[in-house]
């Protein structure tokens, strides 16, 4: 026969079954369909309360084995591949490749191809800083921020659009040059772009620099320490934001870097607003390059005369003459044929340091090929950097550390 609880033991009962349906502690999946996420991100969370005492980010959503596929095929056609890493700034991330593999063979490009080439980088820090802004903003609250951020992108997608053929997948630099040489008069626009985005720039921040909402949701908020930026293998205004003033165009520059004149901003308490303000300060300084590259714009070829075996050569050329056929034939069959060796470069992109590591056992594919995404690094530091957050903190470190899956996955 059943022995009857008391009182006290029905609510002792009671008490045992609420511990074990309502832990303490409550496991949240954050993503990867969440609009702050800013992509296939997955965050597990777990909750006492508001306060997140564990964060563990989960990737590979994105995933497409790039760096397996660059083994599978030539070393050109590899390059519209590398728009897809940072797809914000895929003018970037083609120069990074290429100038890895021109430095394989050992391949100096004329002064006016790295013109062209760092004056379109700095063109793609300021549109994808501008999508990180915008979305920063919307993640916080300021929807005006973004209406405006997207309209100045208009302003550059409109002028990549004239110097590419594309708008948002560019594949416009090559190995040992560019597709094509500058429009005429496109430079003039450039500039134009620049007077009027300026003025433009400091109305978008004057919307959050001083505004009490972002100061309270960014302010003190996601701090990362200039030690734990370090040991984490963060770069760019992520690692800058915490004090540590690493610019490869500064420390180590590339591609004729070392001609301007610029300023590396840095921030002094670590958190979500002097990320913020990092990334701000950047855009100004790339409007301060492209305007030296405008004013002092070099003469001369557009890709290297003396890469002939890897360099498509021209269309008329082509239809004319039975050589060029042959090796425009033989370029796209077998791939340019690379000497044996191995080569590892990284340049400063907007996210931060993108490094390509290429190895080569003679022919015209890779043997492999590694990929630094910064991206990836810099997420690395979340499962340190949330514990002791609110679930709102999350959404303002994730818009202030500004990632993208496409690069973290790849």
């Amino acid at each position: 026969m059943a022995t009857e609880l008391t009182i006290p033991d029905r609510a002792a009962h009671a008490a045992g079954a609420a511990q074990e349906f309502f832990p303490e502690k409550m496991s949240l999946s954050m993503g990867p369909s969440h609009p702050s996420t800013h992509g296939v991100l997955r965050l597990q969370l777990e909750l006492d309360g508001e306060v997140l005492t564990k964060c563990d980010p989960v990737i590979g959503y994105l995933h497409r084995g790039d760096e397996k596929i660059a083994e599978n095929m030539t070393y050109n056609q590899f390059v519209p591949y590398t728009d897809r890493l940072d797809y914000l700034a895929p003018l970037a991330n083609n120069m990074a490749y290429a100038i890895a593999v021109e430095r394989l063979v050992k391949l100096e490009v004329p002064a006016r191809c790295q013109a062209i080439r760092v004056l379109t980088a700095e063109m793609a820090r300021i549109s994808s800083h501008l999508m990180g802004l915008g979305a920063f903003g919307l993640d916080v609250g300021a929807w005006t921020v973004l209406v405006h951020s997207l309209n100045q992108r208009e302003h550059l997608y409109k002028l990549f659009e004239e110097l590419t053929g594309a708008r948002f997948t560019t594949s416009y630099t090559r190995i040992g040059g560019v597709a094509r040489d500058v429009p005429e008069g496109w430079l003039g626009r450039v500039g134009a772009f620049c007077d009027q985005f300026l003025p433009a720039l400091e109305e978008i921040l004057s919307l959050l620099t001083r505004n009490k909402i972002f100061l309270d949701r960014t302010a003190g908020v996601g701090v990362i320490t200039r030690a734990d930026a370090i040991a984490y293998g963060l770069t760019g205004p992520n690692l800058r934001g915490s004090g540590v003033s690493l610019d490869l165009r500064k420390d180590r520059p590339y591609s004729g870097y070392e001609q301007y004149e610029f300023d590396v901003p840095v921030g002094t308490k670590g958190d979500s607003y002097d990320r913020y303000l990092c990334r701000g300060e950047e855009m100004r300084q790339s409007v301060r390059i492209v305007r030296q590259i405008i004013g002092n714009f070099p003469g001369g070829d557009w890709y290297a005369k003396d890469a002939r075996k890897i360099f498509a050569p021209p269309k008329d050329k082509i239809l004319t003459s039975m050589e060029e056929l042959i090796q425009n034939f033989m370029l796209v069959t077998e791939g340019p044929q690379l000497p044996a060796g191995e080569v590892y470069f990284e340049a400063e992109n907007p996210k931060g340091i993108l490094g390509f590591y290429v190895v080569s056992k003679g022919g015209g594919v890779p043997w492999r090929l590694k990929i630094r995404a910064p991206s990836f690094c810099n997420l690395s530091i979340l499962p340190k950097l949330c514990v002791g957050c609110m679930i709102s903190d999350v959404v303002a470190i994730l818009g202030s550390l500004d990632f993208v899956m496409g690069e973290c996955d790849r």
